[in-house]
């Protein structure tokens, strides 16, 4: 996508870079475990977890947490948000934010939402692989320096804000 090819290329972000201990980093994205690991997308850590990785990832998921539930309702509500869509691309985001103003209106009005949606619009998003292709593998090395130093920088007091 357009998207991916502007963060790719450090061109989304240009001049929002951060250092932390002694690597620079972009403005980052915060993924899900599904996502591939990018310089500009931060992920969780996956296996058997130290309790740093541990710190890391519920530091990491309290951020996402706000994300995801901005999100959660808006798919439970409207199902064609959770596949792809057979729409041009250039219709893509007008039918994404007529979905939010749908939503918005939904919740403004008190209409009933059923929680099991969002749990079921949940299960089913998790079934959609990312694609894993060279330019991701490529950018691996510096995504893995900038996960070891927001993991570092989350140890320390400062981190802990």
């Amino acid at each position: 996508s357009g998207l991916f090819r502007r963060l790719q290329q450090g061109v989304y972000f240009p001049d929002h870079k951060i250092t932390v201990g002694d690597v620079e980093m972009p403005t980052v994205i915060l993924g899900d475990p599904a996502y591939p690991l990018m310089p500009w997308l931060m992920k969780p850590y996956t296996g058997a977890l130290d309790s740093e990785r541990e710190l890391f990832n519920y530091r990491l998921s309290k951020c996402r947490m706000v994300v995801e539930c901005a999100f959660g309702r808006p798919k439970g509500r409207w199902r064609s948000l959770l596949t792809r869509s057979d729409l041009s691309p250039k219709n893509i985001p007008i039918v994404i934010a007529a979905c939010c103003v749908l939503h918005n209106l939904c919740e403004i009005k008190g209409e009933t939402f059923m929680l099991g949606w969002e749990v079921e619009a949940n299960r089913l998003a998790a079934d959609y692989a990312q694609p894993d292709t060279r330019a991701i593998r490529r950018s691996q090395r510096d995504a893995l320096r900038i996960w070891e130093a927001l993991k570092a920088r989350f140890q320390t007091e400062q981190g802990n804000q």
